[in-house]
Formats: structure tokens, sequence, C-alpha cells
């Protein structure tokens, strides 16, 4: 592939030198990428960390970054083009890349630190998903996770859940693990410019025909009209460090 004809722009891939910085909107959406790296990379835990659905691989480079020490940062996604792009891009000495699923991703050696960021919402099994993390990780690590905490599933395809603060939470502690710290963020949106796609290229992909949608789903219309009630029109998100439960 050459980097000069690559074109990944997407509603779920985020290239940092492929946003067009004239675009209040993308550059608003990298930010919020970049903020939650950042914050996961000051609750880092040990030397081995993942970064599982780590797609273009800047975020693992901001994880890898974060220590002082010696510390070894795996970044796995299922897209191979995705993963050659983090390869060229990021690969250095700490840091390696691996095209797998994330559910079939297996380790010898456990993971002080897992860092999954918008990986949730997109997988049929979000508890499945968690234990197999569980498995990954080492006795007394962490997991550092986000979500969308208002609807996406309606405006975006590749979403199969929608989550709440509570819900999220809850999903974790069911599963044996105690909330830490966390990071909330509000990205307001103008649904006109939503619904028009404007010249923001990640929107492109929002599903289409989305008043059809809502006849065939109508549980997705009332959430999506609670939650504009509640909030507005925003996005909001919540990223969460979790801690297993110790004896």
């Amino acid at each position: 592939m050459n980097d000069q004809t690559e074109d990944f722009i997407s509603l779920e891939r985020i290239y940092p030198d492929q946003i067009d910085k004239n675009i209040p909107s993308e550059k608003e959406v990298l930010n919020l990428h970049i903020e939650r790296y950042s914050f996961a990379a000051q609750h880092i835990k040990g030397e081995k960390v993942l970064d599982i659905a780590c797609g273009a691989g800047y975020g693992t480079t901001i994880l890898a970054q974060a220590s002082l020490g010696d510390i070894k940062c795996i970044g796995v996604d299922i897209d191979k083009d995705v993963i050659e792009y983090a390869i060229r891009r990021h690969r250095r000495t700490g840091i390696d890349f691996y095209a797998c699923d994330a559910m079939e991703f297996k380790s010898a050696e456990k993971f002080d630190t897992i860092v999954s960021i918008e990986t949730i919402e997109h997988l049929p099994d979000p508890t499945a998903f968690i234990d197999h993390l569980s498995n990954l990780l080492s006795d007394y690590g962490v997991i550092i996770a986000s979500v969308p905490v208002t609807p996406s599933v309606d405006g975006n395809p590749y979403h199969l859940n929608d989550f709440t603060e509570k819900s999220f939470v809850r999903l974790f502690e069911q599963r044996g693990f105690i909330l830490g710290s966390v990071l909330k963020q509000v990205q307001p949106f103008s649904p006109i410019f939503v619904t028009s796609k404007g010249t923001n290229n990640r929107l492109q992909n929002i599903r289409p025909h989305l008043i059809n949608y809502y006849f065939t789903h109508p549980r997705s219309f009332v959430k999506r009209v609670w939650s504009t009630l509640r909030f507005g029109f925003t996005n909001r998100y919540l990223t969460a460090v979790w801690h297993m439960k110790t004896d």
C-alpha cells in the first residue's frame, strides 16, 4: 500500500495524518480519542500493556510513551490493512502490532494493563468479551475501557449495543470488577449537520434511511428521544479504570 494513495477515513477509523483540520468536527473527534488514550496512559499499571482494537496505532504509541521505565505494548486489531498502517507508522522498540479478532486473541503471557477504547459497543456479546479480557489480565491488573453512554446504534450501523453510564458500570461490576477513576466526555452535535452529513468525510457512512430504521426499531427511537430530552444534542462517552475485586 502506498502512503500517498491511502484513503482510510470512515465513521469507525481515525488516522491523525488524514484529519482535515479545517473541519472542526473532524479535529474534535480526534481530540476526544487522544484524550481517552491520554487518560488511559495516566493509569497504566505494570510493564505489559495490551491495546485491544487498537485501530491505526496512534493510541498504542501514547500508551507506550507514558512510562518512564521499560514497557511493552501490543496493539491488536481485526483489520489487516489498519495493522499494516500501524506497523509502518508506529512500530518501534517496545511496540508490536498484530492482526487478530479481539475475541480470538491469545497470549502466553498476562497483561498488567488492558486498554479497549470504543470497542465493546461493536460486539454481539459484551459479557463474553470482558470475560476474555479477564483471562488475559494478570493478578491485580487493570482494564481501561470506554463506550458511548448516549444512544449510537441508531446512527452508527457498526454499533450493536447502546449503553448508559449505569449499564456500563453494571456490565463490569457483574464480572467482578471495581470502578476506579473515570473520564466523562461531552460532544455537542448539530442534528442538521449530521443528517445532511455536511463536509465531514467520516459521516458518509452514517446509517442511511434513519427514519425507516426508527419505524422498524421503535425502541431506538424512544432511546433517542429520551436522551435528547435529558442531554440535548450531545454525544456522551465514559472511559473507566476497572480493578479486579480482591479478597
